[in-house]
């Protein structure tokens, strides 16, 4: 079958985008090459004037690399994909390449700590106004999209408090706007939800995530029309060099073999998780958009196939609290990194959003007594009685 967008997912996984060399491997090939090179100058000068039709630099594209965007560009069901070297590589390139002095971004308040910086202080320095709005506000978004923006940032489910955005309703306002919605699908992953079918019109990751899964790499990607891919952020990624290493490449295209394998195993345990820590006494509250208890629990299932693999819970008695629990796990890992196969647990206020201020935090809800957890591969029951006995601590 030549056309691979008609293949299902699970053999787009496993196939997609694939490019065997003159050697006819199995496996993909791994293109360690910085350049290329040309049998006469005449043959060079000819690659630079018919840009993108051959290799002539690994900055601006590889055969591993390609490998890889292809196979995300088939599973996401975009028109265009473009990789880099890491997921705020990915958020920053999707913002950078498209605004200037003068125009306005909208952004959903709950961000992770490191997009929360690029729209209130980076992109503030250039000139370009960011505007705030509560993830379930919809007047908010409403009179943020009264105006003329560019821009429209969103991170549905949110870190690390599981809020949900309404990817259409806010989809409609940014386009009478004039905006293009991109929207952070990593904490969904492009197998629980589809932001472009929703009304985004760009979709980032970061692939460190679950596409890779076993926390052996970097990486990232930009998914979006063939217009906005090429025709915008190509120019950017070119001249600013967010390259994404051809070794990281290959390492994240064995994992989407994997991926849907992966995230059914880390949802059914996240799952399982999440209602235990709903019967304990010791849990003031539990984030965990699969839960019906979960106060956007309807919008979230109307946009995600399930709950996800990260499951937020605040416990009683602050921050010494939090951190006595943590300091009392025996299986699960404190790492600040999530969709691994290792179960993960972070202090958000004191690690991914420790710069915020006080008064941010407590605006989007990060509490000295919450914390994070990325639910791993492993035996459920055994992260339950690890969990159990912790709190128990």
């Amino acid at each position: 079958m030549s056309d691979e967008t008609r293949l299902r997912l699970r053999t787009q996984l496993v196939r997609g985008g694939l490019d065997r060399s003159g050697h006819c491997e199995t496996s993909e090939a791994l293109f360690l090459t910085s350049g290329y090179v040309y049998e006469t100058a005449a043959e060079a000068e000819a690659a630079f004037v018919t840009d993108g039709l051959r290799y002539v630099y690994s900055r601006f594209a590889n055969p591993t690399v390609q490998m890889f965007e292809e196979r995300l560009r088939l599973l996401e069901g975009a028109e265009a994909c473009r990789a880099v070297a890491s997921g705020m590589a990915a958020v920053a390139a999707s913002l950078l390449c498209q605004v200037r002095a003068g125009d306005r971004v909208v952004a959903s308040r709950a961000l992770f700590g490191s997009c929360f910086w690029i729209a209130n202080e980076l992109l503030p320095r250039y000139g370009v106004e960011t505007v705030f709005v509560d993830c379930a506000d919809e007047a908010g978004w409403r009179a943020a999209l009264a105006k003329p923006t560019r821009a429209v940032f969103i991170e549905t489910p949110s870190n690390p408090t599981m809020e949900i955005v309404d990817l259409a309703a806010v989809g409609k306002l940014a386009k009478a706007a004039g905006a293009l919605v991109i929207v952070d699908n990593v904490f969904a992953t492009p197998l629980l939800q589809r932001p472009l079918a929703l009304g985004a019109d760009i979709v980032v990751y970061s692939a460190t995530k679950h596409i890779d899964g076993q926390g052996r790499c970097l990486g990232g990607a930009i998914l979006g029309t063939t217009e906005f891919i090429h025709g915008t952020l190509g120019p950017y990624l070119r001249h600013t060099g967010p390259a994404l290493s051809p070794f990281n490449a290959w390492t994240l295209v064995k994992g989407l073999e994997t991926l849907e394998l992966r995230v059914e195993r880390h949802v059914q345990n996240a799952t399982k998780v999440a209602r235990f820590l709903e019967g304990e006494k010791r849990v003031r509250r539990v984030l965990y958009p699969g839960l019906e208890s979960h106060p956007q629990h309807e919008l979230a299932m109307k946009q995600m196939q399930a709950g996800g693999t990260v499951v937020s819970f605040e416990i009683d008695g602050g921050k010494e609290a939090a951190f006595r629990v943590l300091d009392a796990l025996r299986l699960v890992d404190i790492s600040n990194n999530l969709g691994d196969a290792k179960s993960l647990v972070t202090h958000p206020a004191t690690t991914t959003h420790a710069r915020l201020t006080a008064e941010e935090k407590a605006r989007q809800g990060i509490t000295p007594g919450l914390v994070r957890l990325s639910v791993g591969l492993e035996d459920v029951e055994d992260v339950i009685e690890d969990l159990s006995q912790a709190l128990r601590a």
